[in-house]
C-alpha cells in the first residue's frame, strides 16, 4: 500500500469522543465527496463516494457513532479501469435532514461549510482530517515531499487553506484542470500537518524517511566537497610540475635562487605531496604559506619565460 494509503488507513481509525469534532470531520466528507440529493416529493438524501474502503468504513460508522443512524452502503466495480467505488447513502428524509442541521448544512450549498462548525482548534483539527480522508493524498516521502486535498471549487480550497493557515501551514493553491488543489511543498510543515491531523505513526514514518534522506545529502556533499578539494589540489600539482620542468628545460634551475631551486627539486621529486609536506621536505623547512608563496613565484617565473620566448604552450 502506498504511504498516502497508510496515512489515510491510520486516520480513519482514528476516533474523537467530542460530539463537536465528529459532527466537523462529518461535515467535511460531506462537503468534499458527498451529494445532497433532492426528489420530486422534496426528499433529502446524502450519498457519499470513495473509492478507498477505509474512508468509506469511517463515513459509516462516524453516522452510526454520531447520530445511531445506519446507512446503505452499495459496491460497484468498474472492470475498465480496474477500481471500486463505495457509495454510503442516507436514504431517509428525517435522517438526512437530522445530519444537514447538526453540520449545519441544511438550507446551505455544499461548498463552504458554516464556520461555525469548526470554532474550536479541536474542530479544525478534525475537519482537515475528514477533508484528507475524502480528498487527500500524499507522494511517497522517499521520493518527494507533497501533500494536496482537492477540492471541487475555488471557495472551499480558500476555506481549507485558511484553516492550515490558522496552524502556520504556508498552504498555497493550484488550479487543476476543473479543481482546485491546496497543497504543501515542505518536508517540515508536512510533518507539523500529519500532527495537526493527529496521524502520529505516519509522521514518525516521514520523520525516519526525512533523517535518512537528510543523512545521504550530507554525506553526498560532504563526499562532493572532498572531491572537488582533491581535484584542484591535483590540477594545481600538476600544474606546478609543468611549470618547474618547463623552466628546467628553458632556462635551466640553477638560474633560481637557492630557496626556489630547493623547492622545485623537491617537487619534481614529490608530485603527489601536500603542501605540508613539501614544506617538512626542503633542506630549510618552512610552513604551507611559505611554500604556497614559492610555488607561485616559480609559476610567474615560468609564464615570464612562455612570454619573452613566445612559447604559448606548455612543456619542450
Amino acid at each position: 500500500m502506498s504511504f498516502s494509503g497508510n496515512v489515510k488507513n491510520e486516520l480513519s481509525e482514528h476516533w474523537t469522543k467530542a460530539r463537536h469534532c465528529q459532527i466537523a470531520e462529518l461535515a467535511a466528507m460531506i462537503s468534499m465527496c458527498g451529494a445532497i440529493l433532492i426528489d420530486s416529493r422534496d426528499h433529502v438524501s446524502i450519498r457519499m463516494h470513495t473509492e478507498n474502503i477505509a474512508v468509506a468504513r469511517k463515513y459509516f460508522t462516524l453516522i452510526r457513532k454520531t447520530f445511531n443512524i445506519n446507512t446503505d452502503v452499495s459496491i460497484r466495480r468498474n472492470l475498465t479501469k480496474q477500481s471500486v467505488s463505495y457509495y454510503v447513502v442516507v436514504k431517509n428524509h428525517e435522517d438526512a435532514q437530522k445530519i444537514l442541521q447538526a453540520t449545519k448544512m441544511a438550507g446551505e450549498d455544499l461548498y463552504t461549510v458554516n464556520h461555525i462548525v469548526m470554532q474550536q482548534t479541536c474542530c479544525k483539527r478534525a475537519f482537515l482530517r475528514g477533508a484528507f480522508l475524502a480528498a487527500g493524498s500524499m507522494s511517497d516521502p522517499k521520493k518527494s515531499y507533497h501533500f494536496e486535498i482537492v477540492c471541487a471549487c475555488e471557495q472551499v480550497a480558500r476555506q481549507i487553506q485558511g484553516l492550515m493557515q490558522n496552524f502556520s501551514m504556508d498552504a498555497k493553491i493550484v488550479q487543476r484542470k476543473k479543481n482546485f488543489v491546496v497543497y504543501l511543498k515542505e518536508g517540515s510543515q508536512i510533518v507539523d500537518m500529519l500532527n495537526i491531523m493527529e496521524a502520529h505513526i505516519s509522521l514518525m514514518e516521514l520523520e525516519n524517511v526525512r533523517i535518512l534522506k537528510d543523512m545521504r545529502n550530507t554525506v553526498n556533499r560532504k563526499v562532493n566537497c572532498e572531491t572537488a578539494n582533491i581535484n584542484k589540489t591535483v590540477s594545481a600539482a600538476v600544474k606546478q610540475v609543468e611549470d618547474i620542468e618547463y623552466i628546467q628545460n628553458t632556462v635551466g634551475l640553477g638560474t633560481l635562487n637557492e630557496g626556489l631551486n630547493d623547492m622545485a627539486v623537491v617537487r619534481l621529486a614529490n608530485p603527489d605531496a601536500t603542501l605540508k609536506e613539501l614544506g617538512e621536505l626542503l633542506s630549510q623547512p618552512v610552513g604551507k604559506s611559505g611554500v604556497n608563496h614559492r610555488l607561485r613565484k616559480l609559476g610567474e617565473i615560468a609564464d615570464d619565460i612562455r612570454k619573452s620566448r613566445g612559447d604559448q604552450g606548455g612543456l619542450l
